[in-house]
Protein backbone atom coordinates (compact mmCIF):
# COMPACT_ATOMS: atom_id res chain seq x y z
CA UNK A 1 0.00 0.00 0.00
CA UNK A 2 2.70 2.49 0.98
CA UNK A 3 4.66 1.75 -2.20
CA UNK A 4 1.59 2.50 -4.27
CA UNK A 5 0.82 5.68 -2.36
CA UNK A 6 4.35 7.05 -2.05
CA UNK A 7 4.10 8.93 -5.34
CA UNK A 8 0.63 10.35 -4.70
CA UNK A 9 0.66 14.04 -3.85
CA UNK A 10 -2.10 15.37 -1.60
CA UNK A 11 -2.66 19.10 -1.07
CA UNK A 12 -4.52 19.98 2.13
CA UNK A 13 -5.95 23.50 2.14
CA UNK A 14 -6.49 24.62 5.73
CA UNK A 15 -4.59 23.66 8.87
CA UNK A 16 -7.40 23.39 11.41
CA UNK A 17 -8.68 20.33 13.31
CA UNK A 18 -9.82 18.80 10.02
CA UNK A 19 -6.85 19.77 7.86
CA UNK A 20 -3.78 19.02 9.95
CA UNK A 21 -4.92 15.52 11.11
CA UNK A 22 -5.77 14.70 7.48
CA UNK A 23 -2.33 15.87 6.37
CA UNK A 24 -0.61 13.90 9.12
CA UNK A 25 -2.62 10.72 8.39
CA UNK A 26 -1.89 10.96 4.68
CA UNK A 27 1.82 11.30 5.47
CA UNK A 28 1.61 8.30 7.80
CA UNK A 29 0.19 6.28 4.89
CA UNK A 30 3.20 7.18 2.77
CA UNK A 31 1.75 9.97 0.60
CA UNK A 32 3.54 13.18 -0.27
CA UNK A 33 1.65 15.97 1.46
CA UNK A 34 1.58 19.75 1.18
CA UNK A 35 -0.30 21.63 3.89
CA UNK A 36 -1.42 25.16 2.98
CA UNK A 37 -2.57 27.59 5.65
CA UNK A 38 -2.45 31.28 6.56
CA UNK A 39 -1.13 30.66 10.09
CA UNK A 40 2.53 30.08 10.89
CA UNK A 41 1.66 26.84 12.70
CA UNK A 42 -1.13 24.26 12.28
CA UNK A 43 -4.23 24.50 14.48
CA UNK A 44 -6.69 26.68 12.61
CA UNK A 45 -9.35 28.80 14.27
CA UNK A 46 -10.00 26.12 16.90
CA UNK A 47 -6.53 26.23 18.43
CA UNK A 48 -5.55 29.80 17.60
CA UNK A 49 -8.79 31.75 18.16
CA UNK A 50 -11.57 29.42 19.26
CA UNK A 51 -11.92 26.15 21.16
CA UNK A 52 -8.66 26.19 23.08
CA UNK A 53 -8.33 29.85 24.18
CA UNK A 54 -12.03 29.97 25.10
CA UNK A 55 -11.69 26.87 27.28
CA UNK A 56 -8.63 28.37 28.95
CA UNK A 57 -10.68 31.43 29.90
CA UNK A 58 -13.66 29.29 30.92
CA UNK A 59 -11.37 27.44 33.34
CA UNK A 60 -10.48 30.74 35.01
CA UNK A 61 -14.15 31.71 35.14
CA UNK A 62 -15.10 28.37 36.69
CA UNK A 63 -12.45 28.66 39.43
CA UNK A 64 -13.71 32.15 40.30
CA UNK A 65 -17.28 30.83 40.56
CA UNK A 66 -16.16 27.90 42.73
CA UNK A 67 -14.58 30.26 45.24
CA UNK A 68 -17.99 31.95 45.58
CA UNK A 69 -19.85 28.66 45.90
CA UNK A 70 -17.55 27.45 48.68
CA UNK A 71 -18.94 30.16 50.95
CA UNK A 72 -21.90 27.84 51.51
CA UNK A 73 -19.43 25.22 52.73
CA UNK A 74 -17.91 27.61 55.26
CA UNK A 75 -14.87 28.58 53.21
CA UNK A 76 -14.28 32.28 52.52
CA UNK A 77 -12.00 33.72 49.83
CA UNK A 78 -11.14 37.32 49.16
CA UNK A 79 -12.47 38.73 45.85
CA UNK A 80 -9.95 37.89 43.10
CA UNK A 81 -7.53 40.49 41.79
CA UNK A 82 -7.39 40.31 37.98
CA UNK A 83 -4.18 40.88 36.06
CA UNK A 84 -5.48 40.98 32.48
CA UNK A 85 -2.02 41.03 30.94
CA UNK A 86 -1.05 37.88 32.87
CA UNK A 87 -4.32 36.18 31.93
CA UNK A 88 -3.76 36.97 28.25
CA UNK A 89 -0.17 35.76 28.50
CA UNK A 90 -1.21 32.46 30.09
CA UNK A 91 -3.97 31.90 27.51
CA UNK A 92 -1.56 32.63 24.68
CA UNK A 93 1.05 30.29 26.15
CA UNK A 94 -1.45 27.43 26.05
CA UNK A 95 -2.13 28.14 22.37
CA UNK A 96 1.58 28.47 21.59
CA UNK A 97 2.45 25.15 23.23
CA UNK A 98 -0.23 23.28 21.31
CA UNK A 99 0.39 24.85 17.92
CA UNK A 100 4.16 24.67 18.35
CA UNK A 101 3.88 20.98 19.12
CA UNK A 102 1.85 20.46 15.95
CA UNK A 103 4.52 22.29 14.00
CA UNK A 104 7.12 19.85 15.29
CA UNK A 105 4.92 16.89 14.36
CA UNK A 106 4.45 18.33 10.87
CA UNK A 107 8.21 18.60 10.43
CA UNK A 108 8.81 15.09 11.78
CA UNK A 109 6.30 13.70 9.28
CA UNK A 110 7.97 15.61 6.43
CA UNK A 111 4.74 17.39 5.52
CA UNK A 112 5.62 20.32 3.27
CA UNK A 113 4.15 23.61 4.47
CA UNK A 114 3.15 26.62 2.42
CA UNK A 115 1.97 29.65 4.33
CA UNK A 116 -0.57 31.60 2.33
CA UNK A 117 -4.03 31.64 0.76
CA UNK A 118 -4.80 29.02 -1.90
CA UNK A 119 -7.04 29.40 -4.93
CA UNK A 120 -7.79 26.70 -7.48
CA UNK A 121 -6.71 27.48 -11.03
CA UNK A 122 -7.98 24.18 -12.41
CA UNK A 123 -8.82 20.66 -11.21
CA UNK A 124 -5.21 19.75 -10.41
CA UNK A 125 -3.55 23.00 -9.36
CA UNK A 126 -3.83 25.78 -6.81
CA UNK A 127 -2.00 29.09 -6.75
CA UNK A 128 -1.01 30.24 -3.28
CA UNK A 129 -0.69 33.94 -2.46
CA UNK A 130 2.20 33.65 -0.02
CA UNK A 131 2.01 35.39 3.34
CA UNK A 132 5.47 36.89 2.83
CA UNK A 133 4.59 38.11 -0.67
CA UNK A 134 4.59 36.60 -4.13
CA UNK A 135 2.87 33.38 -5.08
CA UNK A 136 3.54 29.69 -5.58
CA UNK A 137 1.84 27.03 -7.68
CA UNK A 138 1.07 23.66 -6.09
CA UNK A 139 -0.02 20.71 -8.22
CA UNK A 140 -1.71 17.68 -6.71
CA UNK A 141 -3.21 14.27 -7.40
CA UNK A 142 -5.85 14.84 -4.73
CA UNK A 143 -6.83 17.83 -2.65
CA UNK A 144 -8.68 18.21 0.64
CA UNK A 145 -10.45 21.51 1.31
CA UNK A 146 -10.53 22.23 5.05
CA UNK A 147 -10.91 26.01 5.12
CA UNK A 148 -13.33 26.12 8.06
CA UNK A 149 -15.70 28.96 8.84
CA UNK A 150 -15.81 32.53 10.12
CA UNK A 151 -18.01 34.54 12.45
CA UNK A 152 -21.16 35.84 10.81
CA UNK A 153 -21.55 39.61 10.75
CA UNK A 154 -24.75 41.63 10.93
CA UNK A 155 -25.19 43.76 7.80
CA UNK A 156 -25.46 47.50 8.31
CA UNK A 157 -23.85 47.61 11.73
CA UNK A 158 -21.11 50.22 12.30
CA UNK A 159 -17.50 49.12 12.32
CA UNK A 160 -16.17 49.77 15.81
CA UNK A 161 -13.59 48.17 18.13
CA UNK A 162 -16.37 48.19 20.73
CA UNK A 163 -18.41 45.79 18.58
CA UNK A 164 -16.55 42.49 18.86
CA UNK A 165 -16.73 39.06 17.28
CA UNK A 166 -15.56 36.01 19.21
CA UNK A 167 -11.94 36.49 18.14
CA UNK A 168 -11.80 40.02 19.51
CA UNK A 169 -13.60 38.99 22.69
CA UNK A 170 -11.04 36.25 23.33
CA UNK A 171 -8.27 38.86 23.26
CA UNK A 172 -9.74 40.37 26.45
CA UNK A 173 -9.22 44.02 25.44
CA UNK A 174 -10.67 45.00 28.82
CA UNK A 175 -13.46 43.97 31.19
CA UNK A 176 -16.39 46.19 30.18
CA UNK A 177 -18.76 47.21 32.95
CA UNK A 178 -21.73 46.63 30.63
CA UNK A 179 -21.57 43.97 27.90
CA UNK A 180 -24.30 43.13 25.40
CA UNK A 181 -24.17 39.65 23.87
CA UNK A 182 -26.18 39.36 20.65
CA UNK A 183 -27.08 35.71 20.14
CA UNK A 184 -27.99 33.01 22.64
CA UNK A 185 -25.98 30.20 21.06
CA UNK A 186 -23.04 28.38 22.59
CA UNK A 187 -20.39 30.97 21.64
CA UNK A 188 -22.32 33.88 23.11
CA UNK A 189 -23.17 32.02 26.32
CA UNK A 190 -19.65 30.68 26.84
CA UNK A 191 -17.96 34.06 26.35
CA UNK A 192 -20.74 35.87 28.18
CA UNK A 193 -20.09 33.55 31.13
CA UNK A 194 -16.39 34.37 31.06
CA UNK A 195 -16.98 38.13 31.11
CA UNK A 196 -19.65 37.83 33.81
CA UNK A 197 -17.24 35.90 36.06
CA UNK A 198 -14.57 38.53 35.44
CA UNK A 199 -16.94 41.29 36.54
CA UNK A 200 -19.05 42.48 33.58
CA UNK A 201 -22.79 43.07 33.75
CA UNK A 202 -23.89 40.86 30.87
CA UNK A 203 -27.13 41.18 28.91
CA UNK A 204 -27.98 38.49 26.35
CA UNK A 205 -30.39 39.18 23.49
CA UNK A 206 -31.81 36.26 21.48
CA UNK A 207 -34.37 36.49 18.68
CA UNK A 208 -35.80 33.00 19.30
CA UNK A 209 -37.94 31.88 22.23
CA UNK A 210 -35.15 29.97 23.96
CA UNK A 211 -31.39 29.74 24.40
CA UNK A 212 -29.33 27.12 22.54
CA UNK A 213 -31.99 26.25 19.94
CA UNK A 214 -30.18 23.06 18.89
CA UNK A 215 -30.51 21.40 22.31
CA UNK A 216 -33.52 19.77 24.00
CA UNK A 217 -35.42 22.22 26.20
CA UNK A 218 -35.09 20.12 29.35
CA UNK A 219 -31.29 20.14 29.02
CA UNK A 220 -31.24 23.92 28.61
CA UNK A 221 -33.54 24.64 31.58
CA UNK A 222 -30.95 24.22 34.41
CA UNK A 223 -28.44 26.38 32.53
CA UNK A 224 -31.04 29.06 31.78
CA UNK A 225 -32.00 29.19 35.44
CA UNK A 226 -28.39 29.64 36.52
CA UNK A 227 -27.69 32.28 33.86
CA UNK A 228 -30.69 34.30 35.02
CA UNK A 229 -28.80 34.77 38.30
CA UNK A 230 -25.37 35.22 36.73
CA UNK A 231 -26.27 37.63 33.94
CA UNK A 232 -27.88 41.00 34.40
CA UNK A 233 -30.59 40.04 31.88
CA UNK A 234 -31.53 37.37 29.33
CA UNK A 235 -33.98 38.76 26.78
CA UNK A 236 -35.64 36.23 24.50
CA UNK A 237 -37.70 37.00 21.41
CA UNK A 238 -35.84 40.29 21.22
CA UNK A 239 -33.91 41.84 18.35
CA UNK A 240 -31.46 44.70 18.07
CA UNK A 241 -33.24 47.30 15.93
CA UNK A 242 -30.59 50.01 15.93
CA UNK A 243 -26.94 50.40 16.92
CA UNK A 244 -25.03 53.68 17.34
CA UNK A 245 -21.52 54.36 18.57
CA UNK A 246 -21.42 57.30 20.98
CA UNK A 247 -17.92 58.11 22.18
CA UNK A 248 -16.78 55.23 24.38
CA UNK A 249 -20.18 53.54 24.43
CA UNK A 250 -22.63 51.73 22.15
CA UNK A 251 -26.29 52.78 22.24
CA UNK A 252 -28.80 50.15 21.08
CA UNK A 253 -32.53 49.99 20.50
CA UNK A 254 -34.10 46.67 21.44
CA UNK A 255 -37.43 45.45 20.07
CA UNK A 256 -39.28 42.91 22.21
CA UNK A 257 -41.84 40.33 21.08
CA UNK A 258 -44.72 42.44 22.33
CA UNK A 259 -43.73 45.42 20.20
CA UNK A 260 -42.12 47.35 23.04
CA UNK A 261 -38.90 49.22 22.28
CA UNK A 262 -36.23 49.99 24.86
CA UNK A 263 -32.99 51.94 24.63
CA UNK A 264 -29.84 50.88 26.47
CA UNK A 265 -26.17 51.81 26.55
CA UNK A 266 -23.28 49.32 26.73
CA UNK A 267 -19.52 49.61 26.86
CA UNK A 268 -19.00 46.74 24.43
CA UNK A 269 -21.10 44.44 22.24
CA UNK A 270 -20.28 40.83 21.37
CA UNK A 271 -21.90 39.62 18.14
CA UNK A 272 -22.32 35.83 18.14
CA UNK A 273 -25.02 35.06 15.60
CA UNK A 274 -23.47 32.00 14.00
CA UNK A 275 -20.72 31.13 11.55
CA UNK A 276 -20.39 31.05 7.77
CA UNK A 277 -18.37 28.56 5.67
CA UNK A 278 -15.15 29.82 4.11
CA UNK A 279 -15.98 28.63 0.60
CA UNK A 280 -15.67 31.97 -1.19
CA UNK A 281 -12.62 33.11 -3.12
CA UNK A 282 -11.27 29.58 -3.47
CA UNK A 283 -11.67 29.35 -7.23
CA UNK A 284 -14.09 26.46 -6.84
CA UNK A 285 -15.63 27.12 -10.25
CA UNK A 286 -12.27 26.51 -11.91
CA UNK A 287 -12.09 23.17 -10.10
CA UNK A 288 -15.67 22.18 -10.90
CA UNK A 289 -16.58 22.06 -7.20
CA UNK A 290 -20.21 22.82 -6.34
CA UNK A 291 -21.59 24.64 -3.30
CA UNK A 292 -25.17 24.75 -2.03
CA UNK A 293 -27.33 27.79 -1.34
CA UNK A 294 -25.78 28.24 2.12
CA UNK A 295 -22.23 28.21 0.82
CA UNK A 296 -21.39 24.67 1.98
CA UNK A 297 -19.42 22.49 -0.43
CA UNK A 298 -21.42 19.49 -1.63
CA UNK A 299 -19.82 16.17 -0.63
CA UNK A 300 -20.68 12.48 -0.71
CA UNK A 301 -20.18 9.84 1.98
CA UNK A 302 -16.43 9.76 1.30
CA UNK A 303 -16.31 13.60 1.54
CA UNK A 304 -15.66 13.72 -2.22
CA UNK A 305 -16.87 16.85 -4.01
CA UNK A 306 -18.34 17.06 -7.51
CA UNK A 307 -14.76 16.66 -8.73
CA UNK A 308 -13.65 13.10 -7.79
CA UNK A 309 -10.09 14.14 -6.93
CA UNK A 310 -11.11 16.98 -4.59
CA UNK A 311 -12.53 16.43 -1.11
CA UNK A 312 -14.01 18.79 1.50
CA UNK A 313 -14.20 18.33 5.27
CA UNK A 314 -15.15 20.22 8.40
CA UNK A 315 -17.16 23.43 8.67
CA UNK A 316 -16.90 24.18 4.96
CA UNK A 317 -18.71 20.93 4.11
CA UNK A 318 -21.77 21.39 6.33
CA UNK A 319 -23.32 21.14 9.76
CA UNK A 320 -22.59 20.42 12.51
CA UNK A 321 -19.63 22.78 12.68
CA UNK A 322 -17.59 20.87 15.24
CA UNK A 323 -13.85 20.27 15.45
CA UNK A 324 -14.13 16.55 16.22
CA UNK A 325 -16.49 16.03 13.30
CA UNK A 326 -13.89 17.66 11.02
CA UNK A 327 -11.12 15.41 12.36
CA UNK A 328 -13.16 12.29 11.67
CA UNK A 329 -14.07 13.49 8.18
CA UNK A 330 -10.40 14.08 7.47
CA UNK A 331 -9.60 10.46 8.21
CA UNK A 332 -12.44 9.30 5.95
CA UNK A 333 -11.23 11.52 3.09
CA UNK A 334 -7.64 10.26 3.35
CA UNK A 335 -8.78 6.64 3.45
CA UNK A 336 -10.85 7.27 0.32
CA UNK A 337 -7.82 8.80 -1.40
CA UNK A 338 -5.84 5.72 -0.39
CA UNK A 339 -8.44 3.55 -2.10
CA UNK A 340 -9.85 2.08 1.07
CA UNK A 341 -13.51 1.24 1.53
CA UNK A 342 -14.77 3.95 3.85
CA UNK A 343 -17.66 6.32 4.52
CA UNK A 344 -18.62 9.05 6.95
CA UNK A 345 -21.64 7.53 8.68
CA UNK A 346 -21.51 8.13 12.44
CA UNK A 347 -24.52 7.16 14.51
CA UNK A 348 -23.78 9.97 16.92
CA UNK A 349 -21.71 13.17 16.86
CA UNK A 350 -21.41 14.57 20.39
CA UNK A 351 -22.04 18.26 21.00
CA UNK A 352 -20.87 20.08 24.13
CA UNK A 353 -21.68 23.55 25.40
CA UNK A 354 -18.93 24.51 27.85
CA UNK A 355 -21.02 26.80 30.01
CA UNK A 356 -21.63 26.24 33.70
CA UNK A 357 -23.38 23.86 33.94
CA UNK A 358 -22.16 22.15 30.79
CA UNK A 359 -24.66 20.64 28.36
CA UNK A 360 -23.77 17.62 26.21
CA UNK A 361 -25.76 15.37 23.93
CA UNK A 362 -25.25 12.80 21.20
CA UNK A 363 -27.37 10.71 18.88
CA UNK A 364 -31.13 11.14 18.71
CA UNK A 365 -32.64 14.07 20.61
CA UNK A 366 -36.15 14.24 21.99
CA UNK A 367 -36.90 17.09 19.62
CA UNK A 368 -35.91 14.91 16.66
CA UNK A 369 -37.82 11.91 18.01
CA UNK A 370 -41.03 13.94 18.23
CA UNK A 371 -40.53 15.42 14.76
CA UNK A 372 -39.88 11.98 13.26
CA UNK A 373 -42.59 10.25 15.32
CA UNK A 374 -40.03 7.76 16.64
CA UNK A 375 -41.28 5.33 19.32
CA UNK A 376 -38.85 5.88 22.19
CA UNK A 377 -38.74 5.81 25.96
CA UNK A 378 -36.82 8.44 27.93
CA UNK A 379 -35.14 7.55 31.21
CA UNK A 380 -33.91 10.44 33.38
CA UNK A 381 -31.74 10.23 36.46
CA UNK A 382 -31.70 13.46 38.51
CA UNK A 383 -28.37 14.50 39.96
CA UNK A 384 -30.20 15.44 43.16
CA UNK A 385 -30.06 11.67 43.81
CA UNK A 386 -26.31 11.46 43.06
CA UNK A 387 -24.01 11.31 46.05
CA UNK A 388 -21.14 12.75 44.05
CA UNK A 389 -23.22 15.70 42.81
CA UNK A 390 -24.24 16.41 46.41
CA UNK A 391 -20.60 16.51 47.54
CA UNK A 392 -19.94 19.03 44.76
CA UNK A 393 -22.91 21.15 45.73
CA UNK A 394 -24.24 20.85 42.18
CA UNK A 395 -27.48 18.90 42.08
CA UNK A 396 -29.31 20.81 39.34
CA UNK A 397 -28.23 18.46 36.54
CA UNK A 398 -29.52 15.19 35.19
CA UNK A 399 -28.63 12.40 32.77
CA UNK A 400 -31.09 10.96 30.28
CA UNK A 401 -31.13 8.06 27.86
CA UNK A 402 -33.34 7.85 24.79
CA UNK A 403 -34.08 4.18 24.23
CA UNK A 404 -35.83 2.44 21.36
CA UNK A 405 -39.19 1.31 22.72
CA UNK A 406 -39.01 -2.11 21.03
CA UNK A 407 -35.36 -3.13 20.76
CA UNK A 408 -34.16 -1.30 23.91
CA UNK A 409 -31.15 0.05 21.99
CA UNK A 410 -29.69 3.31 23.24
CA UNK A 411 -30.41 5.88 20.53
CA UNK A 412 -29.52 9.13 22.29
CA UNK A 413 -27.93 10.55 25.42
CA UNK A 414 -28.24 13.96 27.05
CA UNK A 415 -26.43 15.31 30.10
CA UNK A 416 -26.54 18.66 31.86
CA UNK A 417 -24.25 19.41 34.80
CA UNK A 418 -20.60 20.12 35.63
CA UNK A 419 -18.32 17.95 33.51
CA UNK A 420 -21.06 16.82 31.12
CA UNK A 421 -18.60 17.10 28.24
CA UNK A 422 -16.31 14.56 29.90
CA UNK A 423 -19.20 12.14 30.49
CA UNK A 424 -20.89 12.14 27.09
CA UNK A 425 -18.39 9.88 25.32
CA UNK A 426 -19.60 6.78 27.16
CA UNK A 427 -23.07 7.43 25.84
CA UNK A 428 -21.78 8.03 22.31
CA UNK A 429 -19.82 4.77 22.46
CA UNK A 430 -22.98 2.95 23.54
CA UNK A 431 -24.86 4.38 20.55
CA UNK A 432 -22.08 3.53 18.09
CA UNK A 433 -21.84 -0.04 19.38
CA UNK A 434 -25.59 -0.58 19.28
CA UNK A 435 -25.64 -1.18 23.03
CA UNK A 436 -28.85 -1.95 24.86
CA UNK A 437 -29.96 -0.09 27.95
CA UNK A 438 -29.24 -3.33 29.82
CA UNK A 439 -25.59 -3.21 28.68
CA UNK A 440 -25.22 0.21 30.29
CA UNK A 441 -27.09 -0.88 33.42
CA UNK A 442 -24.93 -3.97 33.86
CA UNK A 443 -21.65 -2.07 33.41
CA UNK A 444 -20.21 -1.56 36.90
CA UNK A 445 -19.38 2.13 37.43
CA UNK A 446 -17.12 3.47 40.21
CA UNK A 447 -18.79 5.06 43.23
CA UNK A 448 -19.17 7.88 44.01
CA UNK A 449 -18.83 9.45 40.56
CA UNK A 450 -20.96 11.43 38.15
CA UNK A 451 -20.37 8.70 35.56
CA UNK A 452 -22.68 6.50 37.66
CA UNK A 453 -25.59 8.61 36.49
CA UNK A 454 -25.45 6.90 33.08
CA UNK A 455 -25.82 3.51 34.76
CA UNK A 456 -28.53 4.90 37.02
CA UNK A 457 -30.47 6.28 34.03
CA UNK A 458 -30.40 2.82 32.50
CA UNK A 459 -31.67 1.40 35.80
CA UNK A 460 -34.49 3.97 35.72
CA UNK A 461 -35.46 2.62 32.29
CA UNK A 462 -36.04 -0.80 33.86
CA UNK A 463 -37.76 0.66 36.91
CA UNK A 464 -35.21 -0.62 39.38
CA UNK A 465 -33.07 2.35 40.33
CA UNK A 466 -32.19 2.19 44.02
CA UNK A 467 -31.95 5.96 44.34
CA UNK A 468 -35.10 7.22 42.65
CA UNK A 469 -38.68 6.21 42.00
CA UNK A 470 -38.65 7.71 38.49
CA UNK A 471 -39.55 5.52 35.58
CA UNK A 472 -38.93 5.86 31.86
CA UNK A 473 -41.51 8.00 30.08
Amino acid sequence: METTLSGKHVAVIGGGPGGYPAAFFAADLGMRVTLIDMESQPGGVCLHRGCIPSKALLHIARVIEETKELQECGVQFRPPALDLEAIRSWKNSVVKRLTGGLGQLRTARKVAFVRGRARFTDRKRVRVALAEGGDKEVTFDAAIIATGSRSAAIPGWPVSPRIMDSTAALDLPDIPRRLLVVGGGYIGLELGSVYASLGSEVTVVEMLSGLLPGADRDLVAPLAKRLERKFKAVRLQTRVAEVREEGEAIRVMLDGSGGERTEEVFDRVLVSVGRRPNSGDLGLDAAGVEVNSKGFIRVDAQRRTSDPSIYAIGDVSGEPMLAHKATHEGRVAVEAIAGRKTAFEPRAIPAVVFTDPEIAWGGLTETQAVAENRPIKVARFPWAASGRALTLGRTEGFTKLLVDAETERVLGVGIVGPGAGELISEGVLAIEMGALASDVALTIHPHPTLSETLMEAAEVFYGRSAHTLNRAS
